[in-house]
């Protein structure tokens, strides 16, 4: 049924907008969201849609300044184009000198290119619109060149395209209202979903985001449920950490053996190989970055060299380097390593490099160098970050520039982020520092909640982007953070006594392992794929 005129009217009336801002704190103006949508669906292939949006809005996605500054570009029509540039608010004086210099050298450029005439005309451009704008003196002094050498000069059969170069760099010494950026919709949809994620406490799973809610996640994305307990080895569990792709898992123990275990497609885990042949407890294992190595220190003894394809050990460094490893890093090309040596009281500290045979390749010794704990070295290969008693060292390699990060408490461990940007360590305080490895921060984050006081406890980073924060810990349980959080956002519980070491998977990141000196090793899984398993 066809309504009366005056429904109709009163219809098209509530239809128009009564308010310049959108949203429910009056943030968003209208016509800029009008011009975005339209800018998002012509880039998106719907010219239809957008041109029927601008029309039934009203709001081109244009200004008209934005046209009128286009047609005299094209049209060569430099005064007029300025006269736009000085008509425009909110541009400070400074872009209007800018986007002036950019129409008169636009113009000069052009003249150069059309012969003797050409440059005559172009060396009074010069003098009376480009030098009195105070732009640097050496764009000034660049095109003053260009008058003898013709450098840059446009010539007449590509002025067309040269102008719609020029429109576009125009445009963007220009106020943000007279264009629409490429994307900008999209960059701040985008934004606000990372703003979420990163305010989303239990955030883990990098696929679990929707547009069409606010985005949260409920706690059983972390690993929390014991899925497997491995109980091959025979005494307490000291280290454990997973390979760089996440298909491995290595774990040491005091009754001198390390096991390297398969992590199935189920998420569960099979052992592979018993690695024998320390007479000591073995207290660390170290992944060669390519994750085809294995690298094995005894309390006191040797280092070794495995391959973990076959299980074979490859080189006792002991052989040709006298010296006894205290902690061992790999550099990213997995061709070579870096050791501290834990001799005597009566002998100086040292930290060497060498190659997988074991030959030394550089070598830092004396007064200065610190007795090293633990030590690693960036992703990048860039920085050696060492941990002594009450400090951290970190020397840049290629610079040779060192400096320290003092710290109150006696330190245990270290780990560093997978970017490489940053790093913790435990202290015997019961608190976990975290810092910038470049020593731009001052103050640490601090973690606290767990218990440790007189043994290595080891801590890591982990999760989806590494947002997370898990440790070991003396009252049998594992502890995790969330990276801006001091106090723990789940404790896990099921070892019977002190869990020594944790190792987040890499790539899985609902998966967990925890070393414990109750003997075993505990896999952690989120309910979810625990669920699915």
């Amino acid at each position: 049924m066809d309504l009366p005129e005056s429904s109709v009217s009163h219809a098209a009336a509530q239809t128009e907008p009564t308010t310049r801002r959108l949203g429910a704190r009056g943030l968003v103006d209208r016509e800029e969201f009008v011009r975005l949508i339209a800018q998002s669906l012509y880039s998106l292939g719907y010219r239809k849609t957008a041109a029927t949006l601008e029309a039934e809005s009203g709001v081109p996605l244009y200004p008209p300044e934005h046209d009128r500054l286009l047609f005299d570009v094209m049209s060569g029509r430099w005064d007029a184009c300025t006269a736009v540039i000085d008509s425009l608010a909110g541009i400070s004086d400074r872009n209007r000198a800018v986007a002036e210099f950019l129409v008169w050298r636009g113009h000069f450029l052009e003249l150069l290119g059309i012969g003797d005439d050409g440059v005559r005309l172009a060396t009074e451009v010069l003098w009376r619109r480009i030098a009195p704008l105070g732009i640097d003196r050496r764009c000034v002094h660049w095109l003053a060149r260009a008058i003898v050498s013709c450098e840059g000069a446009v010539a007449p059969d590509a002025v067309a395209e040269w102008r719609i170069g020029l429109f576009l760099d125009l445009v963007e010494a220009l106020p943000p209202w007279l264009r629409v950026p490429s994307g900008r919709l999209e960059h701040l949809v985008e934004t606000a979903v990372i703003q979420q994620v990163a305010s989303c406490i239990f955030h883990n799973l990098p696929d679990e985001v929707t547009l069409f809610e606010d985005h949260k996640c409920l706690e059983e994305q972390i690993p929390s449920e014991c899925a497997q307990i491995l109980c091959a080895h025979k005494n307490e569990v000291w280290f454990v950490r997973f390979s760089n792709d996440g298909n491995y898992l290595a774990s040491s123990s005091s009754d001198c053996t390390a096991i390297i275990w398969k992590v199935e497609e189920d998420d569960t885990l099979t052992k592979k190989y018993c690695l024998e042949g320390h007479k000591k407890p073995i207290s660390f294992v170290v992944w060669s970055p390519n994750d085809r190595m294995l690298l094995t220190c005894g309390n006191g003894e040797s280092l070794k060299l495995w391959n973990v394809k076959t299980g074979e050990c490859c080189h006792k460094f002991g052989a040709s380097v006298d010296r006894i490893i205290a902690s061992c890093a790999w550099f990213p090309n997995s061709e070579k390593i870096v050791c501290a040596s834990s001799e005597p009281e009566s002998s100086p500290n040292v930290i060497f490099t060498c190659d997988l045979e074991g030959q030394e390749l550089e070598v830092w010794a004396g007064e200065r160098i610190p007795k090293v704990s633990d030590l690693a070295v960036t992703p990048d290969g860039q920085h050696l970050i060492c941990v002594c008693p009450n400090e951290i060292w970190i020397r840049e390699l290629r610079k040779g520039r060192e400096w320290k990060i003092p710290e109150r408490e006696m330190i245990s461990s270290l780990c560093v982020s997978g970017d490489g940007q940053s790093m913790i360590v435990n202290l015997n305080s019961q608190e976990i520092h975290l810092w910038k490895t470049n020593g731009s921060s001052s103050v640490p984050d601090k973690f606290k909640g767990h218990k440790q006081g007189k043994f290595v406890i080891r801590s890591c980073f982990g999760g989806s982007d590494s947002l997370f924060i898990a440790s070991g810990s003396e009252d049998s349980q594992v502890y995790i953070w969330k990276r801006c959080m001091e106090m723990p956002i789940k404790v896990l519980h099921g070892h019977s006594m002190t869990v020594n070491c944790v190792s987040w998977n890499p790539t899985r990141p609902q998966m967990l392992a925890s070393a414990s000196d109750d003997c075993t090793v505990r896999i952690w899984l989120a309910h979810k794929a625990h669920n699915l398993t």
